[in-house]
């Protein structure tokens, strides 16, 4: 038996998964209707339904137990970490409004969805599941409540000791565990929601995945090459664009393959400490970042969420929309944690627009046969930019200092400076070799 788990276990999950989509396709298309395999999408669809609360809580209490923000650079860092992912999440949003795709779900009544009436309404249900009891809270999935505990508990237990937040750690830990292994049965899971959508829907259901899948993927991709280069931009006050480059071609392609923040750690310190770097910061910032740091996550939640609606036919105000980037950006916290983590976080958002838990846990499902390419973007997005907000922290906190601004081209190029004015004022130092902190290898921290 373990022989047989580590033969499956060592094929990609990637790999599985297409095998799985293309098997339930053809065969779907040959004989439709088999119980027994639709039987397959809703038990994995059923495990994720019932570890998603427990994922959620441990996930976001334990991050923020153990979050540290010490200095200047790392408090810019953090902050440039929110601003990032709030904003990603209003660029999902926005772009939900302007290319609305719905989805074909299946034994759905949208009557019997209690859709938000207006901000008030969503208000009250807010102020009412943000009180709830926190054990009927997770007994009943309700999100916002569980959020809302996992907050409170989570800044509570900064002030416990080392031994508690390491408790918490071990308990997440253990929840993550358990979540990759019912993910390590994604491909029978997408097997049998393939076979299921097919034989119901036809071959249509891929055009509509198909444009699920390009909202998603243009919301990144213009987060990676627009809004955080803008960001970086207004904090540096200069070119980002060298420094963006640069982190997407080291750091985003090696994220896009692993699929995990986690394990592109390494990578991440290692173009760090070629940039120049201050190592106290970035030891720091870049395993933090691969928790908190959760830009592709946000788009992930909010466009699933909005998809959702549209296919319900609920309609989303301009505050409700706000209340959802925001929520998107909370709740995104920690969800690098497993491949595919932030798919468990959908049902979160779907719960502020009043979507039942049926509903959001469909799009879930759908979230794991898109997962192939928007896994692996959102944690490329997601990789690429700790090491870019690492980087325009450090470069803002020099500029305030008035201390030149180094990026190196690449490891085996110079570097330059970007900042003429500041070259020429620090010039005689430069040249005489002066030990100054300008980000170069031989600076010392």
């Amino acid at each position: 038996m373990k022989n047989i788990w580590t033969k499956w276990t060592s094929w990609g999950l990637i790999t599985r998964i297409v095998w799985g989509l293309v098997i339930g396709t053809i065969l779907a298309l040959i004989i439709p209707g088999l119980v027994g395999i639709t039987l397959l999408g809703n038990l994995f669809v059923a495990a994720l339904r019932g570890v998603a609360p427990i994922l959620v809580f441990f996930l976001v209490m334990a991050a923020l137990s153990r979050a540290k923000t010490s200095g200047s650079t790392m408090k810019t860092v953090i902050v440039l970490y929110i601003i990032g992912t709030f904003t990603a999440g209003v660029i999902a949003v926005f772009a939900s409004f302007m290319f609305p795709i719905t989805v074909t779900l299946n034994d759905v009544d949208a009557s019997t969805q209690s859709a938000p009436s207006g901000i008030g309404e969503v208000l009250s249900n807010l102020a009412l599941s943000v009180t709830c009891n926190p054990v009927d809270a997770l007994t009943n999935a309700n999100y916002l409540g569980i959020l809302t505990w996992a907050i409170l508990l989570g800044f509570a237990f900064r002030l416990a000791n080392n031994h508690t937040k390491d408790f918490l750690g071990n308990c997440a830990d253990a929840v993550q565990w358990v979540v990759r292994f019912i993910i390590e049965f994604a491909p029978f899971g997408v097997f049998g929601l393939v076979y299921n959508a097919v034989s119901t829907s036809g071959m249509r259901i891929f055009l509509e995945y198909g444009a699920l899948l390009l909202v998603l993927l243009g919301c990144m991709i213009f987060i990676a090459l627009v809004t955080n280069p803008l960001i970086s931009a207004l904090y540096t006050h200069m070119n980002p664009y060298r420094l963006v480059f640069r982190c997407l071609k080291e750091s985003a392609i090696t994220a896009f393959f692993t699929r995990s923040s986690a394990a592109n750690i390494p990578v991440n310190m290692q173009l760090c400490r070629n940039l120049g770097l201050n190592e106290d910061n970035y030891s720091v910032s870049i395993p933090l970042g691969s928790t908190i740091n959760m830009g592709g996550a946000a788009v992930t939640i909010s466009v699933m969420a909005m998809t959702a609606a549209h296919t319900l036919g609920i309609s989303v105000d301009f505050p409700t929309a706000v209340i959802l980037c925001v929520l998107a950006a909370i709740s995104a916290a920690g969800a690098s944690g497993v491949a595919g983590g932030s798919l468990l976080l959908i049902p979160l958002a779907c719960s502020l627009l009043g979507i039942g838990n049926d509903v959001a846990m469909q799009m879930v499902g759908i979230g794991f046969i898109i997962g192939v390419l928007q896994d692996s973007t959102e944690t490329a997005l997601n990789s690429s930019s700790d090491v870019l907000f690492t980087a325009t922290a450090e470069y803002h906190e020099r500029r305030k200092a008035g201390l030149p601004v180094i990026v190196p081209k690449t490891d085996d190029e110079p570097p330059t400076y970007n900042d003429e004015e500041l070259v020429k004022s620090d010039e005689a130092a430069v040249s005489a070799g002066a030990d100054t902190e300008t980000g170069s290898d031989t600076s010392t921290h």
